[in-house]
């Protein structure tokens, strides 16, 4: 073979390296399609959070069911779980945030903590909070949605009156068996 054929096949497979890389390299379309002799991906279960309200609180929980005072003429809105045992409970009032703080002051007997100036917030806490039996600690939060100009808290019952709620109550219970 001569020296110019030797440079020439060289070349020649240098050129095929070069291309072989390249296309190697060259991204496929996303995503692949999959050959008809592959087996079709197993189905996947949709992605849904869990139901946080109670469908089984039917009605207003009452004081007894509670263990706590509920205002008289707060509307209940709905629950939560809270965890380890507990649930939420909001109340909408149409009154205002201050005189549900003064009627929970003078029947729990505590002068509670406002806990945040913006948007107003109160709570009363009631008992004593055991971290490993407990989510939150038992007691009464009163909120003040008329804050910054809301017209406060939504019903989420659509054609309903009201329409918002000025102040929402949000009473935590003690769980079952630590009243």
């Amino acid at each position: 073979m001569t020296r110019s054929a030797c440079r020439t096949l060289v070349l020649a497979v240098g050129a095929v390296s070069l291309v072989a890389s390249v296309t190697a390299q060259t991204p496929r379309p996303f995503p692949t399609p999959s050959r008809p002799d592959s087996a079709p991906p197993p189905p996947q279960a949709p992605v849904s959070a869990p139901p946080s309200v109670d469908p089984a609180v039917s009605g207003a929980p009452t004081e007894a069911m509670l263990g706590l005072p509920v205002y008289p003429t707060a509307q209940f809105i709905t629950s939560y779980d809270a965890g380890r045992g507990q649930r939420f409970y909001l109340f909408g009032v149409l009154t205002s945030f201050s005189e549900i703080v003064a009627y929970y002051r003078n029947v729990l007997g505590s002068g509670g903590n406002r806990v945040f100036e913006e948007p107003a917030t109160y709570t009363f806490e009631v008992g004593s909070f055991r971290d490993e039996a407990m989510a939150f600690p038992p007691g009464v939060t009163v909120k003040d949605y008329t804050w910054g100009g809301s017209a406060g808290y939504l019903n989420p019952v659509p054609g309903t009156t009201p329409q918002r709620f000025p102040t929402v109550i949000q009473i935590v219970p003690a769980p079952a068996g630590s009243r």
